[in-house]
């Protein structure tokens, strides 16, 4: 089994992908939190966790780690500091040691900041953020979402590299696809948008793996 650090694992993504992981026969979730105090819920469950915080140092937190889900974000309140700085600080530590995959939960906008009518500074730190993963030696996979809801996992997506239409998607169903996209035979080395869709996310995922063939 992969032990793979999930950074943001106490946001409302997070938890549902740690959850998901929990019951992977490939990977093992190692839940990255700020706080002391936030440990104490993933332990009950007999799930590994680091103290990580993004605007320090974070070097330790891949020690023993094979991939890294980035679903780590400041709520607007830091988007420079933690949703773009804190990314490229992951990736840094990442690419030091030697993690295989990183997956980034990106934004359904971030190709294009400048074009938003509002988000435009978290659009645009994602962006920062994406680029970046880009131009490191990691092999990674960038996830760009439309619009989260909480509703119930569908199990089906719509994909594409650029979709070219807003809409919805929820976190269930977002969290099912960051992890179904740490599998090396998922599609490495590229960045897609997902909404609510009909296609099973793993024919969905398959056909972007054979898109690059």
């Amino acid at each position: 089994m992969e032990n793979i650090l999930v950074a943001g694992a106490n946001g409302n993504t997070g938890k549902q992908i740690i959850n998901l992981l929990a019951k992977s026969q490939y990977f093992k979730p190692v839940a990255m939190v700020r706080e002391e105090s936030q440990i104490e819920q993933f332990k009950i469950k007999g799930i590994d966790a680091v103290l990580g915080d993004l605007e320090k140092d974070i070097s330790h937190t891949v020690k023993g780690i094979d991939k890294v889900i980035f679903a780590a974000g400041s709520g607007g309140k830091k988007v420079v500091e933690v949703d773009q700085e804190g990314a490229k600080k992951l990736i840094d530590a990442s690419n030091n040691a030697n993690i295989k995959k990183f997956v980034m939960l990106s934004s359904m906008g971030a190709d294009e900041p400048g074009q938003a009518n509002e988000l435009q500074e978290y659009l645009q730190a994602k962006h920062n953020a994406d680029e970046y993963l880009k131009k490191s030696n990691l092999r990674y996979a960038i996830v760009r979402p439309g619009s989260l809801t909480n509703d119930d996992a569908k199990g089906t997506i719509e994909i594409a590299k650029k979709l070219g239409h807003r809409g919805e998607i929820s976190r269930a169903d977002v969290a099912q696809t960051l992890i179904c996209s740490l599998h090396d035979n998922g599609p490495s080395d590229k960045t897609y948008e997902i909404l609510n869709g009909e296609t099973s996310i793993s024919e969905a995922l398959d056909s972007m793996v054979s898109e690059e063939k």
